[in-house]
């Protein structure tokens, strides 16, 4: 039987330390995808001393400079910077990073195909390889031009449900449900004989924000259209979200971080008064066929790197694996052509990627490490730290952690980590509202990304855009977006004075 979760579980009023005593987490949310060992009162006192707060902002924090423990790996110079593994990964296991990459890079084509190994893709699809959508490990973009793709961008789609279409198990779940003629996400590519789904059409109008010292920021506030809709017109109350693939270093000791650990942070009354009111987004596990923490995903809609994994292989590339076993992809009934065309599945592997396939994926994309800081000492950084903090972004971009004691993932195991994230929902405004709930998450709420390596974006995708849908150019412009819960330290970026405002960006730069 399925535990319900509910906001008001005796959860939050157990200390940390009590949790990290206690052999099983919670009654209700657990880390059912980590094999690890309770922490002792004396590593939670450890623990809690390692990520406390800066007192001095004079010198770096110990260990600071190592984003990802000891899987911190040198920054390199060229756009390769996102593409390393761990640094302590054992050399046995360097095989498989470098199998998982070739199938992250892998070119699927259509079936029937004489590459057996390769066929099934579509047949309607965002790109052909994972790494065309997150190109060089890195960020996406949005189309450069009317004239281009919209490779690493796309959007999410769902109409409003009922009672059937939520999980009871979860409390304050918005039900949703797939368009009944595009699904889940909508596709620009298809294989021949067959319409792509839309094209993507984007319009940007562009209002200035005035500065403490005169200065003017442009923003360009952006308006989606599904255009040239190949399979008849969107439901009424269609509701659309745009996405740009996200970076991926660092994703294993995300997955790492003990549940009881992020909860922590969760205040979704205000309980401090300090205007933050992070919340859990709680998902359904397609892997543990049960409620657990989402973690990865724009709005934190995925649990666990394998979930997220086996439903960008569907969702993107249509292909099939054991959790998402639909040789078809996210085709809809009412796409006749697509879910009876040839897939690649019913050969030896049973699926079009099998479980040794998805398992290889998980593992490369757990195990693309963080670069070291970049002049972390410098007294402008240093500067620009003390200001992140006095403005109040630590309190949503948490700054340390702590991963789980792990004994069959050791390159996971126990490192303190800077992120800069707490993983929860925050609502940011009506200005990046997408107006489209996922799971408990509603149209105005977003999880908060995670920072580190964020400074090397130009150097791996060769651009600077951010946020979910990329329409910032530059990271100031990401922090004047922020609204909601993060108005009031915007605000205080506007206000105060430049020498601040330019050691801030200074800091997020040699994160």
């Amino acid at each position: 039987m399925h535990r319900k979760w509910t906001r008001k579980s005796s959860l939050f009023a157990v200390s940390v330390a009590a949790l990290a005593a206690t052999p099983c987490l919670s009654a209700e949310l657990q880390d059912l995808h980590l094999n690890f060992q309770p922490r002792t009162l004396d590593e939670q006192s450890r623990i809690d001393r390692a990520i406390a707060p800066p007192q001095d902002f004079t010198t770096l924090q110990r260990f600071e400079d190592l984003p990802a423990g000891a899987a911190t790996v040198r920054a390199r110079s060229d756009e390769d910077a996102f593409s390393q593994p761990s640094a302590n990964l054992a050399f046995e296991q360097e095989l498989d990073f470098k199998v998982g990459n070739g199938l992250f890079k892998k070119i699927w084509v259509s079936a029937p195909s004489s590459t057996l190994a390769s066929d099934g893709l579509g047949p309607l699809y965002n790109a052909r390889s994972c790494q065309r959508c997150h190109i060089k490990d890195g960020r996406g973009h949005t189309p450069n031009g009317p004239d281009d793709n919209a490779i690493s961008m796309f959007l999410r789609i769902s109409t409003p449900g009922d009672a059937k279409d939520g999980f009871a198990e979860i409390e304050d779940y918005i039900a949703t449900r797939p368009e009944p003629n595009y699904g889940s996400q909508m596709q620009d590519l298809a294989l021949p004989g067959h319409p792509a789904e839309y094209r993507l059409d984007i319009t940007y109008q562009e209002t200035s924000v005035t500065l403490s010292d005169g200065e003017t920021v442009n923003l360009r506030h952006p308006t989606y259209r599904a255009a040239d809709l190949g399979y008849g017109p969107l439901h009424p109350d269609a509701m659309l979200s745009p996405r740009v693939a996200p970076q991926m270093i660092g994703l294993g000791l995300l997955e790492a971080i003990p549940v009881q650990d992020l909860l922590a942070n969760v205040d979704p009354d205000d309980a401090d008064g300090d205007g933050i009111s992070g919340r859990p987004n709680i998902v359904w596990s397609v892997e543990y066929n049960q409620p657990m923490l989402g973690r990865f995903g724009h709005k934190a809609g995925m649990p666990t790197i394998m979930d997220q994994s086996a439903a960008a292989f569907a969702g993107d590339i249509g292909i099939s694996s054991p959790l998402y076993p639909a040789g078809h992809g996210d085709c809809t009934p009412a796409q006749v052509d697509c879910v009876e065309a040839p897939h690649g599945d019913g050969d030896t592997r049973e699926f079009e990627v099998d479980q040794i396939g998805m398992d290889l994926v998980a593992f490369y994309s757990r195990n693309l490490a963080v670069p070291a800081r970049r002049g972390a000492n410098d007294p402008q950084v240093l500067r620009g730290k003390q200001v992140f903090h006095e403005t109040g972004c630590a309190s949503c971009h948490a700054p340390a952690f702590v991963t789980h004691r792990m004994q069959d993932r050791p390159e996971h195991s126990f490192q303190l980590i800077w992120p800069y994230t707490d993983l929860l929902l925050h609502d940011m405004g009506e200005g990046l509202s997408d107006n489209r709930p996922e799971a408990r998450a509603t149209g105005r709420e977003w999880r908060t990304p995670p920072l580190w390596g964020i400074g090397l974006t130009q150097q791996v995708s060769g651009h600077t855009q951010f946020l979910h849908d990329a329409r910032a150019r530059s990271l100031l412009e990401a922090v004047l977006w922020h609204g909601g819960e993060a108005q009031a330290a915007r605000d205080t970026v506007v206000s105060m004075p430049k020498p601040d405002r330019d050691a801030l960006i200074r800091f997020l730069e040699s994160l």
